[in-house]
């Protein structure tokens, strides 16, 4: 057995594991981890990239570049060209990066996942003042990336992003034991909500990126404002930022967690289940059959109103 692979074996205990990357100063060693793989010294950014190898599967071979000026550099870097081929099927919705599939399905009740026997609900998760109405009934998924995939996340479809939420929160780690471990996690870490609306039909769907520790930052293009722990200024805000499917939306520093929520109508690809890995293009789930009427807040508020029945830059740094 080689080294990695006894590091690998040893750091897959499950205790051991869940006190080495969750009993220390998680936001500490999150801001430390921010600073430090932005020096850019030859000897230390290859030492870093050399440890990092022992302890994670990193395979820099679909870099775009061979040389990276940082630790950071590294795990931002883009890819080749057409290293990530897009499933551009108008009826495919696009997995928005590289993953490991987590716990997914229905959205029942507004309540959702985040391991067996370990629910929370979409209020949780966004805040009690988000209308969550649009994703009852709907489909989610959770998407972990692990720290040697690419981190770049990419638009599912055509649409535009018109309103960012930002939740501060801890950095707990995100893996399986601490799935397992902490309840609501997801709630607990920071985390923001990217309600976009997608195809002609406007579908809404969230991309909620989720903090965790090490993750010193997320970049969303488009968007001047930078969030951090000690934000003390608007944390929600309109913004109107178009994409086609496949353009790059921003990138996180280090491996998290996206999860993605789509309105009822929607369903699982094929094989899409826990443990799978996916890459980012490939199909994640499916639209609609047939085109529903949008499920944004302000026409369910309108349906409601006409029923007799119903008279009365950067984020995490």
């Amino acid at each position: 057995m080689n080294i990695r692979a006894t590091i690998q074996k040893i750091f897959s205990q499950e205790d051991l594991n869940f006190l080495l990357t969750n009993r220390i100063p998680r936001q500490t060693a999150t801001h430390f981890m921010g600073w430090f793989s932005q020096i850019k010294v030859g000897w230390i950014r290859d030492l870093s990239i050399s440890v990092w190898k022992l302890f994670t599967d990193l395979d820099l071979s679909e870099a775009k570049k061979s040389k990276f000026d940082s630790l950071h550099d590294c795990f931002i870097r883009e890819l080749r060209p057409g290293t990530r081929p897009i499933n551009m099927q108008s009826n495919i919705f696009a997995s928005p990066c590289d993953a490991i599939v987590g716990a997914c399905g229905h959205v029942v009740n507004g309540q959702v996942f985040q391991a067996k026997g370990f629910p929370y609900t979409l209020h949780d998760l966004l805040g009690h003042e988000t209308d969550t109405r649009q994703w009852q009934d709907g489909e989610y998924v959770t998407l972990r990336l692990t720290s040697s995939m690419y981190h770049r996340f990419h638009a599912p479809y055509d649409g535009s992003m018109h309103r960012v939420n930002y939740i501060s929160g801890d950095t707990w780690n995100v893996n399986p034991i601490a799935l397992k471990r902490v309840e609501k996690l997801f709630c607990k870490n920071e985390r923001a909500l990217l309600s976009l609306e997608i195809g002609q039909a406007r579908y809404p769907v969230a991309l909620v990126p989720v903090a965790a520790i090490l993750v010193a930052s997320i970049r969303l293009h488009g968007i001047d404002t930078q969030f951090h722990s000690g934000w003390s200024g608007e944390k929600n805000f309109d913004c109107n930022v178009r994409f086609n499917k496949g353009d790059e939306l921003g990138w996180f520093q280090h491996g998290s967690t996206i999860l993605v929520f789509a309105p009822k109508g929607f369903r699982l690809a094929d094989n899409i289940s826990p443990g799978q890995h996916i890459k980012m293009g490939e199909a994640l789930m499916l639209l609609p059959a047939h085109k529903h009427a949008p499920t944004t807040p302000q026409a369910l508020s309108a349906s409601q109103a006409e029923s007799p029945l119903n008279s009365n830059g950067t984020l995490f740094s």
